[in-house]
């Protein structure tokens, strides 16, 4: 399955979580960007959200292409925070809140990069199951 979000990617990431103490507990909480950032990703993610649950291992490949500015060229890499993991974290999340699988456990091969872009700029995804080539390697 392959996926192209036509967004600017967000910046804020599921790592910006806040810590305020309620009755002397601490207690997590995410601080209305990160709640915004998620909304934006279910959103668009939404209408790809395949049938079925995929089951099994996962491949996923995913590419952040952010607006470039002045400073940088087309296609080059993107070396300033957010960091990818961070950036996956959140869109894995998401994507298992909407049922594209059951657990973000089940990807076990996973390949992200960022680059600065011409437009579109946008996620580009694709979700390889990988339990037939295990069958067929088996």
């Amino acid at each position: 399955m392959k996926i192209f979000l036509l967004i600017n990617p967000p910046r804020t990431t599921a790592q910006m979580q806040k810590i305020a103490m309620v009755n002397g507990k601490p207690r997590i909480y995410k601080p209305s960007k990160v709640l915004e950032a998620r909304n934006i990703l279910i959103k668009h993610l939404r209408p790809f959200k395949p049938k079925e649950t995929i089951q099994g291992p996962v491949e996923l490949k995913v590419t952040w292409l952010f607006p470039r500015g002045k400073n940088h060229k087309h296609n080059e890499w993107k070396v300033t925070k957010p960091d990818t993991d961070n950036l996956q974290k959140m869109l894995k999340d998401c994507m298992t809140q909407l049922g594209f699988w059951n657990d973000d456990a089940q990807v076990v091969k996973e390949t992200c990069e960022k680059r600065w872009s011409n437009e579109p700029c946008g996620i580009s995804i694709e979700i390889l199951s990988l339990e037939k080539i295990f069958i067929e390697g088996g």
